[in-house]
C-alpha cells in the first residue's frame, strides 16, 4: 500500500490533539498575477480553533522576512505558542529558526513529502484557494493583499467550520446571526464583491 496515500499515523494524530491548546502552525502558497508575476503568501495559523493569526504577501521571501512575521504574531496581547509546525521549506532559513528559540518556541517540522502532516494549514490554503482566489484575476501584490484581508475576516469572524461545531474560529468576539421568529428582517452585507454574505438582523 502506497503510504503516501493515507492519513497522518495514530501517534502524530494523537500528538496534535494532546497539544491543539498550544501549537501553530504556518506554511507558504502561491499565487500567480495576470503579468505572471509570483507572489508568495505566508501565514500562521492556530491550531484550537482554527484561527489565521498572522498573513503576508511578498514577491521576495527571505528567512529574516518570514522570522519577523512570526515576531509580529507574537504581539504583547499574544503569547507565543509552544510548538510551532512547518515543513522544510528552504525559505525558513537559519534566521528563522534562530528567532524562533529566542521566542521561546519549539520548532516541528513535518516528514518530507508529508503535506497531511501539517493538514490544517493545508486545508485553510484549500479554502483560500476555492472560496476565494478562483474567482478572480490577481492585478497585483497590493490587490492581493487587500482580498486575502477580506477573506481572512471573513474567515475569522463568520466562516462556520465543521470541526467547530458549525462556529466561525472568533465567534464569541461578535454578534452571531439568530432569527428571532419569521417577521424579523435580515439584511446581508456583501464580501468581495458578494462572493459571500454576512447575514443579520436589521436594526
Amino acid at each position: 500500500m502506497n503510504r503516501r496515500s493515507q492519513g497522518p499515523s495514530p501517534g502524530w494524530r494523537k500528538f496534535l490533539k494532546r497539544h491543539e491548546s498550544s501549537i501553530w502552525s504556518c506554511d507558504f502558497f502561491c499565487v500567480k498575477t495576470i503579468l505572471f508575476q509570483t507572489l508568495y503568501v505566508f501565514f500562521v495559523i492556530r491550531h484550537i480553533n482554527r484561527e489565521i493569526l498572522q498573513f503576508a504577501v511578498t514577491p521576495f521571501p527571505t528567512a529574516e522576512w518570514v522570522a519577523q512575521q512570526v515576531v509580529e504574531c507574537c504581539a504583547w496581547d499574544q503569547l507565543p505558542p509552544r510548538l510551532l509546525i512547518d515543513d522544510r521549506d528552504g525559505r525558513y532559513g537559519a534566521a528563522f529558526d534562530r528567532r524562533l528559540r529566542h521566542l521561546g518556541i519549539e520548532q516541528v517540522r513535518t516528514p518530507f513529502k508529508a503535506p497531511r502532516a501539517n493538514a490544517i494549514s493545508q486545508r485553510w490554503v484549500k479554502s483560500v484557494r476555492t472560496e476565494c482566489l478562483d474567482h478572480m484575476l490577481v492585478l497585483n501584490e497590493a490587490h492581493l493583499r487587500r482580498a486575502i484581508s477580506a477573506y481572512v475576516a471573513y474567515f475569522n469572524y463568520w466562516r462556520p467550520h465543521r470541526s467547530l461545531g458549525q462556529r466561525a474560529p472568533c465567534e464569541s468576539t461578535v454578534c452571531q446571526f439568530r432569527p428571532r421568529g419569521s417577521d424579523c428582517e435580515i439584511t446581508a452585507e456583501p464580501v468581495l464583491g458578494g462572493l459571500h454574505h454576512i447575514c443579520s438582523r436589521a436594526a
